[in-house]
């Protein structure tokens, strides 16, 4: 729920909550709230001033949180990033679940993945031998990936701003 505000309604003070998105023009000099993330809905931007994200069709079922790896067939498509499969990097990650054949909002680096769990304030995070995951043990065995995701800003937040990846000989 949005925090609320007095406003002059014709000489009588009103409580009005102040608004969590926009419609547009309609909704000019109204006051905005900050939404559940704690940030601005994108509908308040300008033209042209979006988060870092795009449309990508998926291969595979995705669970929010999920990092992926972005690759070409025939156009753009994005599978579950894995750290035992070299190739397969992590690019970015959902914030959303997705079916297979769908698109999926793809967020990409230095964009903040919130639906995480259990990581510890900041440890550093890598790509995970379980796919789309993330681990705080840098993999070890001979063919797997090392990619830095970034730093756990807190238990369930991490900004996304990955290394390049190291196949283990």
């Amino acid at each position: 729920m949005a925090d609320k505000y007095l406003y002059n309604n014709g000489g009588v003070l009103t409580e009005k909550a102040a608004n969590v998105s926009s419609a547009g023009a309609g909704d000019a000099g109204k006051i905005p709230a900050l939404d559940t993330t704690g940030k601005l809905d994108p509908s308040f931007m300008p033209v042209g001033v979006t988060p870092e994200a795009d449309s990508i069709a998926t291969t595979e079922d995705l669970a929010a949180g999920n990092f992926v790896n972005i690759y070409p067939s025939s156009g753009l498509k994005c599978r579950k990033a894995d750290a035992t499969t070299a190739g397969k990097e992590a690019n970015g990650f959902v914030l959303a679940a997705s079916t297979s054949g769908q698109n999926a909002t793809v967020y990409r680096i230095s964009q903040s993945n919130t639906q995480l769990t259990g990581m510890t304030p900041g440890a550093k995070q890598y790509l995970a031998a379980t796919a789309g995951t993330r681990t705080e043990t840098v993999p070890s065995s001979s063919g797997n990936v090392i990619q830095l995701l970034g730093i756990a800003k807190s238990a369930t937040e991490l900004i996304f701003a990955p290394n390049d990846p190291i196949v283990l000989a």
